[in-house]
């Protein structure tokens, strides 16, 4: 089978899907005035995200993430997710949420073949967690991550930014909640985006000294798997959950790079922090247009760049994480 390969070497068998721009929440380090939508072309269908799938299949794709904004505001969702899982070679379907409906329709989509889910949490404080998101939904998210567990999903992972001043005191707090609970909670450092930049200044903190304090804690870096995210994760012999790091601002950070990004729109997104965007939708309209969707998508992979330009203050086209799901 072909595999997506860049010039570095690098292969790619993990797409990121956006499934909608628009977040019901209003993060703080996101959309801290709520989305607004811009008259963007609606997003891609289903029979659309069907042929999209078939053309990355045909690549050697293994692993979907559903994302955002906030994917579970698709109505559509169910279907979608069991579309994915009927896309051959497709080996998992995980999605990103800020868990709104967690508790409600965590069942459902777990029978449509959701095999994976990670929750927004960027706090185990409501208080805090109220300051960071706009919302106080906190003991729901709570119960729904309970009730994921109980689905037997294969992972349950929980995503907190880190944040100076806001939640960055946290750690003991996480421990006591890993160690009966078989999940894992990575922390990713912020980044700078478009419209973020005031916000950057006073909240960016380097991710290196939350490793060096695990490491002192007894965590043991863990090795990385051909398919697995960008995290560094840690386990520990006295607690079922497991602790992640994802650090964009580190030493080659990017030289692990395996995944892929498409907007809602249907534009295949080559880095997170790119300068442009490489329209697919034109050959997402007739299963007959999968040989030329193959075509392009494996002829745009000698544009992909070494790494991104986050450390030289370049934020690309990217005006919040929003845009792209992050």
């Amino acid at each position: 089978m072909a595999m997506l390969t860049d010039r570095f070497g690098r292969c790619f068998p993990y797409l990121r899907l956006s499934l909608i721009e628009a977040c019901n929440f209003r993060c703080s380090y996101c959309l801290p005035d709520g989305y607004r939508g811009c008259g963007a072309p609606p997003p891609l269908r289903v029979d659309e995200i069907r042929r999209l799938l078939a053309g990355f299949s045909a690549l050697g794709l293994r692993k979907l993430r559903l994302t955002g904004g906030e994917p579970t505001l698709r109505r559509d969702l169910t279907e979608i997710i069991a579309t994915a899982a009927a896309t051959p070679g497709l080996q998992r379907v995980a999605m990103t949420t800020n868990g709104c409906l967690l508790e409600r329709h965590a069942a459902r989509w777990r029978e449509a073949g959701l095999s994976a889910i990670n929750v927004s949490l960027d706090s185990l404080d409501p208080q805090r967690f109220l300051r960071i998101t706009g919302h106080d939904r906190h003991a729901g998210l709570l119960r729904g991550i309970d009730r994921a567990l109980e689905l037997g999903f294969a992972a349950v992972k929980l995503n907190a930014v880190l944040l100076r001043g806001l939640n960055d005191d946290e750690l003991p707090a996480w421990m006591d909640y890993l160690r009966d609970r078989p999940v894992a909670v990575r922390f990713i450092e912020l980044m700078r985006t478009g419209d973020n930049a005031d916000y950057f200044a006073r909240h960016h903190l380097r991710a290196e000294a939350l490793e060096r304090q695990l490491v002192e804690e007894g965590w043991t870096l863990q090795p990385r798997g051909p398919s697995d995210g960008p995290a560094r994760e840690y386990a520990h012999p006295h607690f079922r959950g497991r602790i992640g790091v994802i650090a964009p601002y580190s030493k080659d950070f990017c030289t692990g790079c395996n995944r892929l990004r498409v907007t809602a729109q249907g534009d295949l997104r080559l880095c997170l922090f790119g300068e442009f965007g490489i329209p697919l939708r034109p050959l997402l309209q007739s299963d007959a247009d999968l040989p030329h969707l193959v075509g392009r998508l494996t002829g745009q992979m000698t544009l992909k760049q070494a790494g991104h330009g986050l450390h030289q203050g370049r934020t690309g086209i990217t005006p919040h994480l929003a845009s792209v799901g992050g």
